[in-house]
Formats: C-alpha cells, structure tokens, sequence
C-alpha cells in the first residue's frame, strides 16, 4: 500500500542527517555551506512553500583541508568519513550507504574535471532558523550552472521562479554560464 507519509518521513529523516552534521560542524568551528538540493529546496521555501522540491540526499561544501578535523567531529555524532568512487561522504555509521550519505564537495576545486568552474569559495552564508549554514543564492546558481545536469537546470527554474536569480545575481555570471541561464530560461 502506498502512504502518503513516506514523503514527509524521507524529509524528516534528512533533515535529521542534516542537524546532526551541521552540529558537529558548528561545535568543532568547521566552516561549511549546505548547497545542492537541500540548498535550493530551502531558499525557494522561504519564498514559495509550494514551489519547493525536496531532493534525495545532502551536499556540503567544505575546504579539503578541514577533512581530518571534520571525521574527528562527525565521529561522536554517529557519521563516519569515506572516499569512494572518488567522492567524499559523510555515512551514518550505524546503516552506512552511499544513497543516504552527506556528499562532500571542495571549495575552490571542481566537481569534476570537465567542469567549467570550481565550487566557490565560502560566501557569506545564509543562516537558517536552526543555524545552518548555506551557500547563497548566487553561489548556488553558478554551482547549477556549472553542473548543468536536467535536475541542475530544475533547480535553476525553481529558484528562477521564485524571483530568487536577480539581475545581479545573473550581472556576477562569466558569459558561458549567463548563457546556459539564457538557454534555460528560453526552454520554459
């Protein structure tokens, strides 16, 4: 039987992963933004509830160098450091997986090679009631811009929609990037 209740404990669940390692970050002073999905679902729910979409899983970015620290502070909190596939995580260390492990990305450094730009480095964040830390607006949609994958150009409509990629938003874009938005724009 279906229930319309998985959704609601898949967010709960998340969210849960997600207090849990911003806590330990914020404890050990560890400088990290929330980006990717998680990111995107929270902005745009701050302007229109409705039109936020929750993804699957948590992406963080992180400077590589605080790697050793960060598995010293995640380890009281039940999460565990892992590379691989040549992806760093963060998996609960009591039901690890890949699926529903926090996704490390580098600051200054590119996702992959073929990548046009590199994760930006640490903005000034946007904090959430609960004291999360995430990655603005403008970080977010070069990030999408640079991934470009389908669910990338839906977050960029998403937060589009929202009213959140302004002109100066858009007027901080190198020209490769301003035009995948133009690209996306023009397929609505």
């Amino acid at each position: 039987m279906i229930s319309a209740t998985a959704y609601d404990e898949h967010v709960e669940q998340l969210f849960e992963v997600l207090k849990r390692v911003t806590s330990a970050l914020r404890a050990a002073g560890i400088e990290y933004r929330v980006v990717g999905g998680v990111a995107v679902f929270l902005h745009v729910s701050e302007k229109d509830p409705l039109a936020a979409r929750m993804t699957r899983d948590i992406d963080m970015a992180v400077d590589r160098r605080d790697l050793d620290r960060i598995a010293d502070a995640v380890r009281p909190y039940g999460f565990e450091c892992r590379h691989a596939a040549g992806v760093d995580m963060l998996v609960d260390a009591a039901k690890p997986s890949a699926r529903s492990a926090v996704h490390l990305v580098m600051v200054r450094e590119k996702v992959r090679p073929e990548y046009p730009e590199a994760v930006p480095d640490f903005s000034p964040p946007v904090e959430t009631r609960e004291g999360m830390l995430l990655a603005p607006v403008a970080d977010l949609v070069r990030m999408k811009l640079t991934s470009y994958r389908l669910k990338d150009r839906v977050h960029i409509q998403d937060m589009d929609a929202a009213g959140l990629i302004t002109a100066e938003v858009e007027g901080g874009l190198p020209n490769g990037l301003r035009r995948r938005l133009a690209e996306i724009r023009a397929t609505r």
